[in-house]
């Protein structure tokens, strides 16, 4: 059986680890003449404010999640080195595993690149990493990079 890497999804957030993981992506879509999807997952806010805080404006939050979006993913094209390489950007929202999994089942991926650590100290600490969750719940290959 031949395995052909045809569409490469990397999770990105801007930490270090999605970058070294962006990077191997990279590698590989080269190598293999792969579509590369660049694939921020941004979380939702839910329900605490701070002390005395008051939820911004739909309109407010939205702008900001985009922003914050785009900036990753323009901070990721001018860190790597796509030349020659087919790629897109993609954007969502919600639960960072779950959106993952769902780019690269509607995208019909051949393998999954994700770091082993993103931004995300306090839902690591609750929820465990979103590269686990990846891992068990893909249907998909997954590698994680260190």
């Amino acid at each position: 059986m031949t395995w052909n890497l045809e569409t490469i999804v990397v999770g990105v957030d801007g930490s270090d680890g999605s970058k070294v993981a962006a990077e191997r992506a990279v590698a590989i879509a080269r190598h293999w003449k792969s579509k590369l999807l660049l694939v921020t997952v941004v979380r939702t806010p839910e329900g605490w404010w701070g002390i005395g805080g008051a939820p911004p404006t739909p309109e407010a939050l939205s702008a900001a999640m985009v922003d914050g979006q785009q900036r990753i993913l323009g901070e990721m094209e001018e860190h790597l080195d796509l030349e020659g390489v087919d790629y897109e950007t993609v954007e969502e929202l919600g639960d960072p595993t779950t959106g993952l999994i769902a780019v690269s089942e509607r995208r019909d991926a051949d393998l999954v690149v994700i770091g082993r650590r993103g931004a995300g100290l306090a839902e690591r600490v609750l929820m465990g990493s979103v590269a686990d969750r990846i891992v068990h719940h893909s249907e998909v290959p997954v590698l994680v990079v260190p």
